[in-house]
């Protein structure tokens, strides 16, 4: 009988050490789930309502961690959850045998680039939550305004690095146009501040709810927070409806008629003789076929000709615009000494080069090696071409026989400062070429979406090529007017009008996450002294 008895307790210990295990693992996994669900805001699921409650978990679980006794919040599984979500695209670069990398090399390269960067942002968030722990015994809307600021200040630190991509603005583009235009005020960290609070606040009103189960905090109080959660929630979405429905002026003389050539040459391809035919072919006839539609420039993708500068001028494209007289900005590689750049060059209708974009943002490991001093000898740099890659200058700008524009390769697209600095400098449409062969289509589409954010933010038209999909066009207020399929030849031509107003980011800057920082540490300051000031007096 007592063996039994003991047999007994002994699966009840087993199964309760086994609950205490399941129950201990919880935090990190509902952590993970919620990462997840903010992976799948942007393509190719795109349920960007979902952001809007996805950081609920995540606060909640941290600001209560110290009440549990929980010593590590589990942000770093959200961060992992999120960004491997978000950036899977980034596994569609295997298998890289078209660059005479081995499978199992490509693959290795392939998952060390995208655990890298998920890594990365589960280390940001993790920064986050270590604030926010600390921050446990203050009131609810000083946790939010501190919460918010610390969040939008990591997101700025990470994109003024060469790693940068997945951020809390664009996961409401392109399908939330009306929030989208907060970026107008100070750019996409307006965006990610309005997530955040509104996250915060609802996680504030759950946790002071399971508080009025143990303590007297009024229930009044809880309803405080949602309803302020979802009165900033409206309210945010009003002031964008007004930016987004303000007239845009077309006014006839500023009108430019731009034609777009979608080559679809997959880029295994296009660094042999065939591939290179191809391009030729392609492009001259999509140029010749947009000239005899009467359009006043033509736009081609990045790299759309393979080739140098010093080779583009006997090549049938340059000839065809000599024909037709007919503006043409050239993807192709610029020279730089023993270097080379990702340029894109301005041909005026003699077919002579009179300005010239080099890419400012080159892709770690695709483009340039980091750290190449250390890993040069371990990684090759992914570029088929054997001469060195550079990045073009920070500060330049790109004139074209019908004014100032705005110019973007590709990867630059994420980086809104980029595009800020050069409307600022009078930049009156934006051009963006890029290649994304490399990945599935939910890729191309996410860069899309980064695209109409720039717009957006610079109150600009965007005439947007690409190797394989999606080229686009798209109007100051983010609205698609035209996308071409995807792994498709095309071609197409849409009048966009050439713009000089600046919008508050333009003209400032991103002033929100300063102030955002300032403010909350200020008030910090204050009712850290005001309770060390009342300690003494009880003392």
């Amino acid at each position: 009988m007592q063996k039994k008895q003991s047999k007994k307790q002994g699966e009840q210990g087993k199964q309760g050490r086994q609950g205490e295990r399941l129950t201990s693992l919880l935090p990190y996994l509902i952590a993970l789930a919620s990462g997840i669900l903010m992976g799948l805001t942007v393509a190719p699921v795109g349920a960007w309502l979902l952001a809007w409650i996805a950081l609920v978990p995540l606060w909640v679980l941290v600001v209560t961690s110290v009440k549990h006794k929980n010593q590590f919040p589990p942000a770093f599984f959200w961060g992992i959850g999120f960004h491997g979500v978000a950036l899977w695209w980034i596994t569609g670069i295997h298998p890289m045998t078209w660059l005479g990398v081995p499978w199992l090399p490509s693959l290795a390269i392939t998952l060390f680039c995208w655990g890298f960067i998920t890594v990365l942002g589960g280390v940001f968030v993790a920064i986050w939550a270590a604030v926010m722990v600390r921050l446990s015994e203050q009131k609810p809307w000083l946790r939010v305004l501190i919460g918010t600021a610390v969040w939008c200040g990591l997101e700025s630190l990470w994109s003024a690095g060469p790693l940068w991509w997945s951020s809390l603005a664009y996961t409401q583009s392109p399908h939330n146009l009306v929030i989208v235009h907060l970026g107008q005020l100070s750019g996409p960290n307006t965006v990610t501040a309005a997530i955040a609070a509104v996250n915060g606040l609802i996680a504030e009103a759950y946790i002071n709810r399971q508080d009025t189960k143990i303590s007297s905090v009024p229930l009044r109080f809880v309803n405080k927070y949602l309803a302020t959660a979802t009165g900033l929630l409206i309210t945010l979405h009003l002031i964008g409806f007004i930016l987004y429905s303000r007239p845009i002026v077309q006014p006839p003389e500023a009108a430019l008629k731009v034609g777009i050539v979608q080559g679809n040459i997959p880029n295994r391809l296009l660094q042999s003789s065939e591939g290179f035919r191809r391009a030729q072919e392609n492009y001259t006839n999509g140029y010749l076929t947009l000239a005899d539609q009467g359009v006043d420039a033509v736009l081609t993708p990045e790299g759309a000709l393979p080739i140098f500068q010093r080779n583009l001028l006997g090549t049938a494209l340059v000839a065809a615009v000599k024909e037709k007289g007919v503006v043409a900005w050239i993807g192709a590689f610029g020279e730089r000494g023993d270097s080379y750049t990702i340029s894109l060059f301005t041909f005026n209708t003699k077919g002579e080069i009179v300005s010239r974009y080099d890419k400012a943002k080159l892709v770690p490991l695709g483009e340039y090696i980091p750290f190449e001093g250390i890993l040069g000898k371990l990684v090759q740099r992914l570029s088929p071409l054997d001469a060195h890659q550079v990045a073009g200058s920070a500060n330049q700008i790109f004139d074209t026989p019908f004014g100032r524009a705005i110019a973007s390769i590709c990867y630059e697209s994420a980086f809104p400062e980029q595009f800020r600095r050069q409307a600022a400098a009078g930049g009156q449409f934006i051009l963006s070429s890029s290649n994304d062969a490399h990945y599935t289509a939910s890729m191309p589409f996410q860069h899309h979406a980064q695209d109409i954010m720039r717009a957006i933010e610079t109150d600009r038209w965007s005439v947007r090529a690409t190797n394989t999909g999606y080229s686009a066009f798209v109007d100051p207020h983010g609205k698609t007017l035209w996308m071409s399929g995807y792994n498709t030849y095309e071609t197409y031509a849409e009048t966009i009008y050439r713009r000089q107003t600046q919008t508050l980011y333009v003209r400032w800057g991103d002033w929100l996450t300063p102030l955002l920082l300032i403010s909350s540490g200020g008030a910090w300051l204050v009712i850290h002294g005001i309770k060390k000031f009342s300690n003494l007096g009880n003392s």
